[in-house]
């Protein structure tokens, strides 16, 4: 049985949760939330330049989340291929997370600020890792049977 495309499904609404969290997410936690924006946006030991690029980061979540909504609330087209394509999308900014990691000098956090870890990860790559756990179940159940009752469904 065929789902109709404009009709919520589960990966469509776990999806549509994870795009929202990441339009907002970066906006408020490095920039609005008073006790994390001291230490992004708002930290005087930050210079403009890496300013600069943490604002990056937070238009292009902005950009990435809005785009991947935009697919997910569509109804015309592949409800499957939405799917993916906007868990991909949204997938790009948490990833990027863990791939900062693997360059030479960087730090998750400043000196002089204690983020305690949460099951041994500090709770900005538990959250990234949290989110694309989900992308992952949204684009899993997209590819069950009843989600592929036609060709691009």
């Amino acid at each position: 049985m065929t789902r109709p495309t404009g009709e919520l499904s589960v990966p469509r609404v776990i999806a549509v949760a994870v795009a929202l969290i990441t339009i907002f997410g970066a906006l408020l936690a490095d920039f609005v939330i008073p006790a994390s924006a001291v230490q992004h946006l708002r930290n005087d030991a930050w210079p403009p330049h890496a300013k600069f690029h943490d604002a990056q980061y937070i238009v292009m979540s902005i950009l990435l989340g809005a785009l991947a909504l935009v697919l997910l609330i569509r109804r015309e087209g592949g409800t499957r291929t939405r799917i993916w394509t906007a868990c991909a999308i949204l997938a790009t900014p948490w990833l990027g997370l863990f791939g900062a990691m693997l360059f030479p000098g960087i730090a998750i956090q400043d000196p002089g600020f204690d983020n305690e870890s949460i099951i041994g990860l500090h709770p900005q790559m538990l959250l990234a890792a949290v989110l694309l756990a989900l992308l992952l179940v949204a684009a899993l159940f997209s590819a069950r049977p009843e989600h592929t009752g036609r060709p691009d469904n």
